[in-house]
């Protein structure tokens, strides 16, 4: 049995659908399914039983849960607008660290969801070898998650488990996540049904309206990815998953049009002031760590994936 925790969400209800491809069913998928349209991304999905994400926490520390094969951890708060840092705490940080330490106690795999939000504006660059101390997240999702990378660190657990840096995910699924989803996602109606994109304005003189770049990795690719690492266990400690290419908001919009068949529209909106000093202007990953761990998986280019993606969202169809 493999346990995977966020099993419902954008990221974790694609892995379940890569398992299911190879033919893995016997997984135990935690979640809380509140009043959103989650529950949707596990519709054909198999699984071999469902669990709120408290009872399961309970379950756990009272001994009633059996030992799995691994444990997949996906499951998290990841708006980056929520200001409540309790719930993170609880949500991000105490969480993680009860199931990791299940997880040892077991001696099984445990792979965790970090993030790009680590990073912060990147001053340091977003090399998963640098000193994770060195780190300064610019919201409190991504200090919920460096906190637990750092108390791997310090607690000399890194080598136990394998940690994944999500860049700009996108693709089918993520329907339900509200202001969070991709812009990609946002955006199709308008560019379908009316011709323009609204990107946000630049606030920074190196940057163009548009021109701010992000590692966008589409779905289909960081599930190629997660499945390499669980198939090889021995690669332990945090990894960057991304493209190593960085692009811009520009391209994703041209993509889009290009996707549907229009001229490219661009209107440059003000952005919310609450975002501007949380804002990344660039980001791209250093692959080289994982490259090295033995994984060749060739990206899809970001044309391509966003053509791709069009077509399920012509129809909001789901993997």
């Amino acid at each position: 049995m493999i346990i995977l925790t966020g099993g419902a969400g954008f990221i974790g209800s694609c892995f379940l659908w890569k398992l299911n491809k190879e033919k893995i069913d016997d997984v135990l998928v935690v979640d809380h399914l509140d009043d959103s349209e989650k529950w949707k991304n596990l519709v054909g999905k198999k699984y071999k039983d469902y669990i709120q994400k408290q009872d399961f926490l309970e379950a756990v520390k009272s001994g009633k849960i059996s030992k799995p094969e691994a444990i997949i951890h996906l499951g998290a708060c990841s708006s980056t607008t929520m200001t409540d840092a309790n719930y993170y705490i609880h949500n991000n940080f105490e969480y993680s660290k009860t199931l990791s330490l299940w997880a040892m106690e077991l001696n099984i795999p445990f792979i965790y969801a970090s993030s790009a939000a680590t990073y912060g504006n990147g001053e340091n660059g977003y090399d998963d070898t640098i000193d994770i101390d060195k780190l300064a997240p610019l919201n409190m999702y991504g200090y919920s998650k460096q906190m637990f990378d750092l108390w791997l660190l310090r607690n000399n657990y890194l080598g136990e488990v394998t940690g994944i840096k999500f860049f700009n995910v996108f693709g089918p699924n993520e329907y339900h996540k509200g202001s969070m989803k991709s812009v990609i996602c946002k955006s199709y109606d308008d560019v379908e049904q009316k011709g323009i994109m609204k990107l946000f304005k630049s606030y920074k003189k190196e940057y163009g309206h548009g021109e701010q770049k992000r590692d966008f990795i589409y779905i289909k690719d960081a599930v190629e990815v997660m499945w390499f690492l669980l198939n090889n266990p021995e690669n332990t400690g945090i990894f960057n998953l991304g493209t190593a290419k960085a692009r811009s908001w520009n391209d994703i919009a041209n993509s889009m049009f290009a996707a549907v068949g229009k001229k490219s529209n661009i209107e440059y909106i003000e952005m919310p002031e609450i975002l501007q000093e949380k804002y990344q202007y660039f980001t791209q990953a250093s692959m080289e760590k994982i490259i090295k761990a033995g994984c060749r998986h060739n990206f899809m280019t970001l044309e391509d994936s966003v053509k791709d993606y069009c077509s399920y969202l012509k129809n909001k169809s789901y993997l």
